[in-house]
C-alpha cells in the first residue's frame, strides 16, 4: 500500500510517523521547504512550544475558538499526556514552565523536528524535500495520483493532506492546500488571521512601546469577548497573549481606521471596573500628600501614570488630598476601562490561519474526508484554531495521529 502525506509541518510529521510506528505501509511525504517541520522550529521564538501542561481535556478544548467541539474524539485519543510521553520516549525531555506552557529541555525547536526525522528515517519513508505538489487528482479504482513541479507520482491508496494553513507564508503556509481539497470536492470557510498583533493609531500608545503588563483584561466594548493575560505595548500598538487570545475570538470581525475595534483594558484585573474608583478614592485618601502621579504609580507602572493623568485632564503634580471627585473617577474610568481604539491587525505577522475545511466535512475519529474515500485532512488546513500556549501544536499532534491511525482502521 502506498500512502502520500502532503506537508511536513506539525500534523504531517506525526501522521507520517504514525504510519511508520503503527501500519509500515510506503509512506512517500512531501514538502516544497529544503527541510521538514520550517513553522515547529521556528515556533516559540525557536523554543518550540510543544503543547500544554493542561491535563483536563475539557480544559484544553476550552482553548479552541474554533472546533474544540469537534476536536474531542482526536483529543482524548492523544491528549497533551500522550504528546509529551511520546516526545520523551523518542529522545526529547521536555519540561512544563509555571505558565503551562511545555518547551524541551533544550529551548531548542529543531530537537523536535530531529525526532521525527529519526522516526521517519527508521521507517524509509521517501522523503521529497523542495518539492512542490501542484495537483491532486482521482486516479481510478479510489488511488490518486499527484503532480509536482518535478513531474508526477503515484498512484496512491491514499492522501493526507497536511498543508497548513496560509499564515507564516515564508515558512510554505501559502495555502496550496484549499486548492487541492477544492478541486477533489471540499469547500473552504473565509479564511481569517488569527493569534495577531494589533495595531493602535494613538500616539500615547507607541509612545509607551516596551511597557508590559503581566496581568490585564482585554475586552471588545458592547460584545462579551474578553481575555485576561500579559500583553505589551509596541512601537505599531499592543501584542502579547491576551492581545492574540483576544483577537482570535474576532478574528472574522473587520475593523479599520475609519471604524475600530473598542477594546477597553482593564489595568487592575483583580478588580472589576466599578470597583477601581473606590480603590483609587482610599489610596489617595491614605496617601493624600503626594502628588496623583506618585500615587498612581503605587498602583501602575510608573510610565503609564503621566499618559492616564493627561488623558483625565488631570495636573500630574495635583495634591491628592485635593484632586477633585470628578478627576478621581476620570482616573478611575480609565484605570478600568482604558480606551484602546484599534485600527488594524499587524499584516503578515499572524500565527494561525482560522477558517479553513470545514469540520463537518471530515470524520472526527479518523479525519478521512466525508466526501472523499481515502483522503484525509489534519492540522492547520482544517477550521481549527487555538490561543497561543501550546495548543495549535498540540492539535496539529492529535490529528496527525487520528490521520495516521485512521488510514491503519481502514484497511481492516
Amino acid at each position: 500500500m502506498d500512502v502520500a502525506v502532503i506537508g511536513g509541518g506539525a500534523a504531517g510529521l506525526m501522521a507520517a510517523a504514525t504510519l511508520v510506528e503503527e501500519a509500515a505501509p510506503r509512506v512517500t511525504l512531501f514538502e516544497r521547504n529544503p527541510r521538514l517541520g520550517a513553522k515547529v522550529i521556528i515556533s516559540g521564538g525557536g523554543r518550540c512550544n510543544v503543547t500544554t501542561g493542561l491535563t483536563s481535556i475539557r480544559a484544553v478544548l476550552a482553548r479552541y475558538p474554533r472546533g474544540g467541539r469537534w476536536l474531542r474524539p482526536a483529543m482524548h485519543a492523544f491528549p497533551p499526556a500522550a504528546v509529551i510521553d511520546w516526545f520523551e520516549r523518542h529522545g526529547v525531555p521536555l519540561k512544563t514552565e509555571a505558565d503551562g506552557r511545555v518547551f524541551p529541555v533544550s529551548d531548542n525547536g529543531h530537537d523536535v523536528v530531529a525526532a521525527f526525522a529519526r522516526v521517519l528515517a527508521a521507517g524509509r519513508v521517501d522523503v521529497r524535500l523542495r518539492c512542490r505538489v501542484t495537483a491532486v487528482t482521482p486516479a481510478g479504482a479510489g488511488r490518486f495520483a499527484i503532480a509536482t513541479e518535478h513531474g508526477g507520482a503515484g498512484p496512491f491508496e491514499a492522501v493526507i493532506l497536511t498543508t497548513g494553513g496560509s499564515a507564516y507564508r515564508h515558512t510554505g503556509s501559502t495555502g496550496d492546500g484549499y486548492g487541492f481539497a477544492r478541486s477533489l470536492g471540499h469547500t473552504v470557510t473565509p479564511l481569517y488571521p488569527s493569534l495577531t498583533a494589533w495595531v493602535v493609531a494613538e500616539p500615547w500608545a507607541r509612545a509607551l512601546a516596551g511597557l508590559s503588563f503581566p496581568d490585564a483584561e482585554l475586552a471588545i466594548a458592547g460584545m462579551k469577548a474578553r481575555f485576561r493575560g500579559p500583553f505589551l505595548f509596541t512601537h505599531f500598538g499592543v501584542s502579547g497573549p491576551a492581545v492574540f487570545a483576544l483577537g482570535s475570538l474576532v478574528a472574522d470581525r473587520p475593523f479599520s481606521p475609519e471604524a475600530p475595534l473598542p477594546v477597553r483594558v482593564n489595568l487592575l484585573p483583580e478588580l472589576r471596573p466599578e470597583a477601581v474608583d473606590g480603590a483609587l478614592q482610599e489610596r489617595l485618601g491614605r496617601l493624600g500628600g503626594r502628588a496623583v502621579v506618585n500615587v498612581l504609580d503605587t498602583l501602575l507602572p510608573r510610565s503609564i501614570c503621566p499618559v492616564l493623568c493627561a488623558l483625565a485632564e488631570v495636573a500630574p503634580r495635583t495634591p491628592a488630598a485635593r484632586l477633585p471627585r470628578a478627576a478621581r473617577q476620570r482616573l478611575a474610568m480609565l484605570i478600568g476601562a482604558l480606551p484602546l481604539p484599534v485600527t488594524g491587525r499587524r499584516s503578515g505577522d499572524e500565527f494561525v490561519t482560522a477558517g479553513g475545511i470545514p469540520t463537518e466535512e471530515v470524520d472526527p475519529v479518523t479525519m478521512q474526508s466525508r466526501l472523499v474515500p481515502g483522503l484525509y485532512l489534519a492540522g492547520e488546513i482544517l477550521n481549527v484554531d487555538g490561543f497561543t500556549g501550546g495548543f495549535n501544536l498540540q492539535a496539529a499532534w492529535c490529528t496527525g495521529r487520528a490521520a495516521g491511525s485512521g488510514w491503519k482502521s481502514a484497511q481492516g
